[in-house]
């Protein structure tokens, strides 16, 4: 099976339901299909063929969505770009990955154009919302069945990693097939689901967005996760399934009036990308529901190895430390914890998280030093720590490259992060290891507060104090306005540590 294959199950489901919403147009699903087969003849008339790289760089609109599945229909390989990236990273993505044809939308134009004068590969560009539909016109709305294969790539990512530059991972049709697959096992959809949209389609909420078309669902798109323009969705267009990474959700709970607001419609409000505070957790699922849900997975993995659903988050109202986990691993996905040795760990111990499936890369495009680094012997090793309880469930307790080692003690920020979450002032935090004389790395936090919040340096350290052990505790805490962000909305940890490491000999 194929990607296009799903989804033409999903289209030929219900041809006259609304398939997709924005601002300014809908679509049903028979326009979609038809759609799709003649931009996939244009791609082709424009000399694209089987295995062509084409990217997107366009806010979220209905007609990206209807082109990326054509992409698809052609034997191409989507290849999302993030417009809040720096345009110098976009070029080079671009140009490392070959890539032959450009969609964006007018709104970035300017940005575009930078792109066909500095991408050699480049064969040609079309506007969304202002040329596809006349470009695609005059094909027919049958496209002829494709050569390609499910071990074809069905499309290369930028991984979103806070600790070093982001490389390609290369995601075949099998794959993807797979993440539908375990999508629908973990989150079975109720008749005339609806999803939200409202982070970008180049990571997760793309994922969701194809996995709801698949079934035959509806998506409505919005073009920035604005809080009180996703409440007002989930009442209006009655939403049933959502994605949303913890930093929104954390805006949400902040939102005046929230706990006002009707979210019946809704079955699961899915959340992966990063750590979130237990106590928010609690929060949310008093606030939403018994509707939350958690993803694990990775850019290499997408989206679903664990799975933590409602069931379980009804489960942790009595045992608390479930708000901690990532889930159990999913039916579509083996994960173990592996010692540096290669040794599978006992429940309990902590070592490195591995996954085997059919959700795993085909590896890194054009790195095989990389790839070979996370792909051996049969497993993914995904660069994050963690350890399974004896029911199943996994713990990320860090990143590997995040651990601090302070006075011969490791230390995982994590772990102290937790703790600054729960302070009521405390809106988002990273914990980082800076240059220290005596201890060779010492703790500190950078905290960004919440709006109109007032606390002092010193309170948060005896706030750390008074729940961690000594040597834990930030030994000092900065206060910033804002945590820089990637465009994915993760705290940037490297850009945080450069500050205290520029000009070091050492980075440890």
């Amino acid at each position: 099976m194929r990607a296009i294959d799903f989804l033409d199950h999903g289209l030929r489901r219900e041809p006259d339901r609304l398939a997709l919403r924005d601002a300014t147009r809908t679509f049903t699903h028979d326009e979609v299909h038809r759609l799709t087969h003649r931009i996939a003849h244009a791609l082709r008339g424009a000399g694209l063929k089987r295995g062509a790289r084409v990217a997107f760089y366009t806010p979220n609109c209905a007609l990206a969505f209807v082109a990326m599945i054509s992409v698809f229909r052609a034997g191409c390989v989507w290849q999302p770009v993030h417009p809040r990236n720096a345009l110098t990273e976009n070029v080079d993505f671009l140009n490392d990955n070959g890539t032959e044809w450009l969609f964006y939308h007018s709104r970035t134009a300017a940005e575009a154009a930078q792109f066909k004068a500095k991408v050699a590969s480049l064969k040609g560009a079309i506007s969304l919302d202002t040329e596809l539909e006349a470009w695609a016109g005059p094909h027919p709305d049958t496209f002829p069945e494709d050569e390609h294969a499910a071990s074809d790539l069905a499309w290369v990512k930028a991984t979103g990693g806070t600790t070093g530059r982001s490389k390609s991972s290369m995601i075949s049709h099998r794959a993807a097939t797979t993440l539908f697959s375990a999508f629908h096992w973990c989150m079975p959809l109720p008749e005339g689901h609806v999803t939200l949209a409202a982070t970008p389609l180049t990571h997760a909420a793309g994922n969701v967005s194809l996995c709801t078309i698949s079934n035959g669902g509806s998506i409505v798109f919005l073009d920035k996760a604005d809080p009180l323009a996703i409440l007002d969705a989930i009442e209006r267009h009655c939403i049933t399934t959502m994605f949303l990474p913890p930093t929104v959700i954390y805006s949400l709970l902040n939102t005046p009036g929230v706990r006002e607001r009707d979210f019946s419609s809704l079955r699961y409000f899915l959340y992966t990308a990063a750590p979130i505070s237990p106590d928010k957790m609690q929060e949310a699922v008093e606030v939403f529901g018994p509707v939350m849900a958690q993803g694990w997975g990775q850019a290499e993995a997408p989206l679903l190895c664990t799975f933590m659903g409602p069931a379980e988050y009804a489960r942790a109202l009595k045992d608390p430390q479930l708000f901690r986990s990532c889930g159990r691993a999913t039916a579509f996905a083996r994960v173990e914890i592996m010692d540096n040795d290669g040794n599978i760990l006992l429940p309990g111990e902590t070592g490195e998280i591995v996954v085997r499936s059919g959700l795993v890369m085909d590896g890194y495009f054009d790195a095989p030093a990389e790839t070979a680094k996370a792909l051996r012997s049969g497993w993914l090793y995904s660069g994050d720590v963690g350890y399974r309880d004896a029911n199943g469930f996994f713990y990320i307790v860090d990143r590997n490259k995040d651990m601090i080692i302070s006075g011969g003690f490791n230390i995982y920020p994590s772990e102290i992060e937790q703790v600054l979450w729960r302070h009521p002032a405390v809106l988002d935090c990273a914990v980082i290891g800076v240059p220290d004389e005596k201890w060779g790395e010492a703790v500190k936090a950078v905290v960004e507060l919440k709006q109109g919040a007032q606390v002092s340096d010193d309170e948060l350290r005896e706030h750390c104090r008074a729940a961690l052990a000594t040597f834990k505790a930030p030994k000092t805490v900065e206060i910033w306005d804002a945590l820089p962000r990637s465009a994915l909305g993760k705290v940037l940890k490297k850009d945080i540590r450069e500050r205290y490491w520029q000009g070091q000999a050492r980075r440890v």
